[in-house]
């Protein structure tokens, strides 16, 4: 295959992962608009139709774990093709569930299983991009950000047919993404190894590996600065500030494309100076606006002032996060697939306690929110801090 052929295969290729990818997103939410109406069929209160959602996360995370050492032992196209049915059948089974408990199990075991096919994604772009992983993840993740932004009005759409629409169409969207697969997706086999490997000296492996330490680390807060945006900024807008829906729609939908202007930018330049570079650029990007951000609650700035710092905020966030998913991934040619379940299940398991936190600390105001984005990323600058300090000792030594 020529230079040119395997270009042009690369191009084809990352939509159909970010496809892939996009299916988790879109299960989460495209049915968020109809749980009014679940909640009605069921005949059940509302807080048991959102335990859905939890519960969603819950499979996930333990999909990962379950599928992450699988996936640097057996084919990775396998675990798509697995992972993808197993939706599609979950999925149509949710459109029987008589009660709210047979929906929120399917829910548990159609993430759970889901998490075999989006797992070996990432695995899936190092051994093609190799060097330039942080390029190609990159380009993966703009691509699958249009999925939570079109998401919910889809659903909307789909609601003035029935709940279950929803999930016929998210079934037949998989569907597609399934063939697709089947005709397109290489069989990318993880690295060949001569020794054989238990899962949980995979996990060791990991979890052992001082150069990835503090960069899984950032990952983990850079996870709870996010999930403190997710859960907070709806209040901070529509309350505080009191901002129309359709302000808030805007006022969203731009922050989401920060998120996708950073990831472009990445693309263009970490061919040239490096995925450590580019992660230590969104970190200092972060300090800044993270401040700033703190700095306008602490004077009671107004909201052009919050704005202004939440966009490049949310924009470095994505930039310390792909990158830093770039450096783990190089770190674990073998182990691929466990250090994505690892990064996962932390990402997921870190960034579900920013609810609680900033549950713990209302007072009414946007102030706990500014600390707590603050505080994740002090830890953030924190922990590249301590990581450069360690590799500049090993340099010396």
């Amino acid at each position: 295959m020529t230079e040119h052929s395997v270009k042009i295969s690369l191009k084809l290729i990352l939509p159909l992962l970010a496809a892939i990818i996009a299916v988790s997103p879109l299960a989460i939410d495209m049915y968020l608009p109809g749980m009014p109406e679940l909640a009605e069929y069921f005949s059940t209160k509302m807080p048991l139709v959102q335990n859905s959602l939890s519960i969603y996360l819950l499979g996930y995370a333990v999909g990962l774990l379950v599928f992450g050492p699988m996936a640097d032992k057996y084919s990775r196209r396998t675990l798509v093709m697995i992972g993808l049915l197993g939706f599609i059948l979950t999925t149509l089974a949710l459109t029987l569930a008589q009660n709210i408990e047979q929906f929120i199990t399917l829910r548990f075991f159609q993430a759970l299983i889901s998490s075999a096919a989006t797992v070996v994604v990432p695995g899936i772009i190092r051994q093609l991009y190799g060097k330039d992983t942080a390029k190609g993840l990159s380009y993966v993740s703009m691509i699958m950000m249009l999925a939570p932004m079109i998401a919910p009005s889809i659903g909307s759409i789909l609601l003035l047919d029935s709940w279950q629409m929803i999930f016929y169409v998210l079934a037949g969207y998989a569907f597609i993404v399934f063939i697709f697969s089947f005709f397109y997706l290489p069989d990318v086999k993880a690295a060949k190894t001569t020794v054989t490997y238990s899962v949980a000296k995979r996990y060791k492996i990991v979890f052992s590996n001082r150069a990835a330490r503090f960069d899984l680390l950032t990952i983990m807060m850079v996870a709870l600065a996010f999930f403190s945006y997710i859960t907070a900024i709806p209040f901070v807008y529509l309350t505080v500030f009191k901002v129309s829906e359709f302000e808030f729609s805007v006022l969203f939908a731009v922050n989401v494309f920060a998120l996708m202007s950073a990831h472009f930018i990445n693309t263009r330049l970490v061919g040239r100076v490096g995925s450590r570079k580019m992660l230590r650029y969104g970190v200092a990007l972060a300090g800044v606006a993270a401040t700033s951000l703190l700095m306008a609650n602490i004077f009671s700035l107004s909201l052009v002032y919050y704005v202004l710092a939440i966009l490049p905020l949310m924009g470095s966030l994505s930039m310390i996060s792909v990158n830093a998913d770039a450096l783990i991934l190089q770190e674990f040619v073998e182990h691929s697939g466990t250090a994505t379940a690892v990064n996962g299940t932390l990402r997921f398991g870190v960034g579900a306690l920013a609810g609680p936190i900033l549950a713990v600390s209302y007072d009414g105001s946007a102030l706990p929110f500014a600390l707590l984005m603050a505080g994740s990323i002090y830890l953030v600058i924190i922990c590249q801090l301590i990581r450069s300090r360690q590799h500049s000792n090993v340099e010396e030594g």
